[in-house]
């Protein structure tokens, strides 16, 4: 049972540390715009979710951003600032750095794209671990394609309601072939939404895509739950008017039945979701479609990761539980079930708020 206790501590201590942005998936961006030789306009554009915003305020070191911009507003879903005009004839942009203060203290990466007169486009990707960057301009810079990679992995590593839905399927269907037929489903419906979504054959809001994240989890849940109970009738063979029922039959959904079904639109909801936030954040539209195929191969890596070592995890525990008392069985599903009804109820009300 102490096997038991920590998966249900680390559980809840992964939920809880990230009950706000469980699954916040849009990058910031600066987008740094050439007018003339010497004459920039610089955007700052911040993801919000209703009035929560983390504290990230941008620098450059030759001071351009400390003044007061010339326009600032927040809609449902970013936090825009914008300085028009910017002079960088005391100290030349080329060389200075840009840095993102207090990005250290979150899990958002910022996108740095600079526009130059001549139509030349450098590109940059900060992240919590590398919060500046020195702007080398007088050359043309490759998409970061390693940066978009690191970003699908750590997106699925850091997303704590993908991977308790993960967890939720290892715990379903076990570690045998059906797993196999249900991951390829997610990653076959994760490619079709990106690329649909890329094509602008696909536009749904990223906050109603969220809270529909949040319900997949929460009918994942409930069907481990009633899987259990009839689990539990099946073995004590209750009879009811003279017959025997296998009450297992009629507690098997179609989340048991076909695991690799809910599996599949997840995969089209989250697909959906991370290209619809590049899209709405701002990047150029040539470099979007190497994003995103980028982008799904780190997710596809990050889960298998995460595959692994949860299977290893469940190897331990199910020991444990198996032997333990009969409300251990009921106790992933549930937790499962209370965070993800929290997120859904939560994404909800923010879906609401953005359509108000």
């Amino acid at each position: 049972m102490k096997a038991l206790a920590t998966l249900l501590a680390l559980f809840a201590w992964f939920a809880l540390g990230t009950v706000v942005d469980a699954h916040e998936i849009r990058p910031a961006l600066v987008q740094i715009t050439q007018r003339d030789a010497h004459h920039y306009d610089i955007l700052w554009k911040q993801p919000v979710n209703g009035e929560v915003a983390v504290h990230l305020v941008p620098r450059l070191s030759g001071g351009a951003l400390d003044s007061e911009p010339s326009l600032a507003t927040v809609t449902p879903a970013f936090a825009l600032k914008l300085w028009k005009n910017v002079s960088d004839e005391a100290q030349s942009l080329d060389g200075q750095t840009l840095g993102i203060e207090g990005l250290e203290r979150t899990i958002t990466d910022v996108l740095v794209n600079v526009t130059l007169s001549d139509g030349r486009s450098v590109q940059q990707f900060l992240k919590p671990n590398r919060t500046s960057v020195h702007l080398e301009l007088s050359a043309e810079s490759a998409p970061p394609a390693v940066a978009y990679l690191s970003l699908g992995i750590e997106h699925i590593l850091t997303g704590i309601d993908h991977l308790l839905f993960v967890f939720g399927l290892l715990w379903l269907v076990g570690r045998n072939w059906a797993l196999l037929k249900t991951i390829t489903a997610f990653t076959i419906a994760h490619s079709v939404t990106l690329a649909a979504t890329t094509l602008g054959w696909l536009n749904i809001r990223s906050s109603v895509v969220e809270a529909l994240v949040a319900l997949s989890i929460v009918v994942l849940a409930v069907e481990l739950a009633q899987r259990h109970r009839g689990e539990v009738a099946l073995a004590g063979r209750v009879v009811k008017a003279g017959y025997e029922v296998d009450q297992r039959r009629h507690r098997i959904g179609l989340t048991t039945r076909y695991p690799w079904l809910i599996a599949f639109v997840f995969g089209l909801l989250h697909g959906c979701a991370f290209a619809g936030a590049l899209s709405e954040v701002g990047l150029p539209q040539e470099h979007i479609p190497l994003a995103l195929f980028l982008f799904n191969v780190g997710v596809e890596i990050g889960q298998l990761l995460f595959i692994a070592a949860a299977s290893a995890v469940l190897w331990f525990a199910k020991k444990w539980i198996n032997s333990g008392p009969e409300w251990a069985h009921r106790a992933v599903p549930y937790a499962i079930g209370v965070f993800s009804s929290y997120w859904f109820i939560e994404r909800f009300l923010i879906a609401i708020g953005h359509s108000a």
